[in-house]
């Protein structure tokens, strides 16, 4: 079994391609109008590497993030070094968008954590 894709609800579609095209260098795909579900858009963003895609959509029905709630709780993306983790959480850092600084967890990960402009949290590993 392969993993397809992530889907993501947002309030902003385009502000949220923009968010994945500029911190994690992510191709956008076009944007997608259902013509059964009126008010519901998406695009699909593809990461470097082109293994993982996900599918940001946005409907006039779509509230904020709630905060913690059941269900998914964060997505890591592995930078590949403890270097690349330090220079990733400082570039979110100046834009105000850091969580939680780098630091080593109790489960072995060097991580940091960051937050789209929806609320998404998003673990940057080594």
């Amino acid at each position: 079994m392969k993993l397809a894709h992530i889907a993501l609800w947002t309030t902003g579609l385009e502000a949220s391609a923009r968010f994945w095209r500029e911190y994690f260098d992510a191709t956008i795909g076009p944007r997608y109008e259902s013509r059964n579900r009126p008010g519901f858009a998406s695009r699909f963003v593809t990461l470097p590497g082109g293994e993982l895609q996900i599918e940001l959509m946005q409907g006039p029905w779509v509230g904020p993030h709630p905060g913690e709630a059941a269900g998914w709780a964060h997505l890591a993306l592995a930078v590949g070094s403890v270097a690349e983790v330090d220079r990733v959480a400082e570039r979110f850092g100046k834009d105000g968008l850091l969580v939680s600084a780098p630091r080593r967890t109790g489960d072995g990960y060097y991580e940091a954590v960051v937050r789209s402009p929806d609320g998404t949290l998003v673990e940057i590993v080594e």
